[in-house]
């Protein structure tokens, strides 16, 4: 299990301006290696990770998870 942190990742409600988010988990059973399970402003949501961007794309319109 990893450690949560803060990062900042651009944000899809905001037309991909960047803000802070904290990961707070690699997404389970998900068939990408890069997908991660993120919290903006209390949101949980989808997040895929860019290896070439190093940045967190934040889908929290389509890919809210709800509990």
């Amino acid at each position: 299990m990893m450690e949560t942190f803060k990062t900042i990742g651009r944000i899809h409600s905001l037309d991909g301006a960047e803000d802070e988010i904290t990961v707070l988990e690699k997404s389970v059973g998900d068939a990408w290696d890069n997908d991660y399970v993120v919290d903006y402003k209390g949101v949980k949501c989808h997040a895929l990770f860019n290896w070439f961007t190093n940045r967190y794309y934040v889908d929290d319109i389509y890919r809210r998870i709800e509990a």
